[in-house]
């Protein structure tokens, strides 16, 4: 998965500048700021100066015959960027490039950019909803949308731009929706969703289900021990009672449970969490999926605010925000499958430092 593979896609997206006022290529700014931002760039100014740091390397794979564009220069053009055509590169890069398998747990979850929130001009912070692939750690398509609220829209929205056939989504309670349940069954994959108190009737009925069954339950148990904190979890599952399933729902093979005891600091922490899937699963498989749906916030979102200090980039100049945001996934993506065992930090700034190794994350 190269940087070079993503260029390829950069064809969808179109110039809408006056063709007899350009001076930079939209090739060579799109590819300069994912360049810049691999390297460990931030914002306009940091883009500007890592490619006149690294001019000679750009320009064995882009134009750049007058040079690098200022910052101001480079914000206006990547403003101005359609973000559903560059969405869709993205897309389309991630499908040439990642083959799903049978079963492959996709999470799907959303995080707000709280640094593009616009006091002067009253505009909300922008929030992306992504579908992260847990078996390959990257990041399959991503959405925005105004609010965190209106997730339960943009994922049906999501959903209907992947190839997620033979999947299995993970969604937490707020997209435990039997709208979307039903979008991903057309899409001919299986659900796992989180139920709680905002699905009250479901939230009772699989509870009952458990107390009932109690007995017949399959179950694994997991304990785990680090940094001073000790956990011990629970999974258990039993068919779905055909009688308790609402006939709104598409067909739900498997109810879940998971409890979980934490202990930090001497003090403990009891939690238990139902979940529904139209796949039949095992105690086992639901570990495994219950578990990886995290993986989204771990190896995507704790990524993008601690190493790429996303929540601090003030950017909110038309799409910007939207579009930097999405090139940050896209480095992540190829960070994470460039070869060295070196942390994805690391990489970053050895890319800033080094144009030979750089010239390999491009080719990778």
């Amino acid at each position: 998965m190269s940087l070079l593979s993503l260029t390829k896609h950069f064809e969808l997206i179109e110039d809408h500048r006056q063709a007899a006022k350009v001076t930079y290529p939209l090739f060579d700014v799109l590819f300069l700021t994912v360049v810049a931002v691999i390297g460990g760039a931030e914002g306009w100014e940091d883009i500007e100066d890592f490619g006149h740091c690294h001019l000679e390397l750009l320009k064995k794979y882009g134009d750049f015959s007058n040079g690098i564009p200022v910052h101001d220069t480079i914000a206006r053009i990547i403003s101005k960027v359609d973000p559903e055509a560059l969405q869709q590169a993205f897309i389309s890069w991630m499908q040439a490039t990642q083959q799903l398998t049978q079963g492959q747990v996709i999470a799907i979850d959303g995080k707000t950019l709280r640094g593009s929130y616009n006091r002067e001009e009253r505009q909300s912070a922008i929030h992306m909803v992504n579908a992260f692939s847990v078996t390959h750690g990257v990041v399959m398509g991503q959405l925005k949308t105004d609010a965190k609220s209106n997730e339960i829209t943009a994922i049906p929205e999501l959903l209907a731009l992947l190839d997620i056939k033979g999947a299995l989504v993970t969604i937490d309670a707020m997209g435990t929706q039997a709208d979307i349940a039903h979008t991903i069954i057309d899409r001919g994959a299986d659900f796992l969703l989180a139920v709680k108190g905002n699905q009250s009737v479901l939230h009772q009925r699989v509870k009952e289900a458990f107390a009932a069954q109690s007995e017949e339950a399959e179950n694994v148990t997991q304990i785990e021990a680090q940094r001073g904190r000790k956990e011990y979890r629970e999974y258990q599952t039993i068919d779905a009672p055909k009688e308790l399933i609402d006939t709104k729902w598409p067909t739900i093979q498997t109810f879940g449970k998971v409890i979980s005891y934490r202990v930090h600091k001497g003090k403990g922490k009891l939690q238990t969490r139902y979940y529904i899937s139209s796949a039949i699963l095992s105690a086992e498989e639901l570990a495994s999926a219950a578990r990886g749906h995290w993986a989204v916030e771990n190896q995507l979102h704790w990524v993008l605010d601690v190493t790429m200090n996303e929540d601090a980039c003030q950017i909110s100049r038309g799409d910007g925000a939207e579009n930097l945001a999405r090139m940050r996934q896209a480095t992540v993506n190829i960070l994470k499958k460039e070869p060295s065992k070196l942390s994805l930090r690391r990489k970053r700034r050895l890319a800033a430092m080094n144009s030979a190794y750089l010239d390999k994350i491009i080719n990778a």
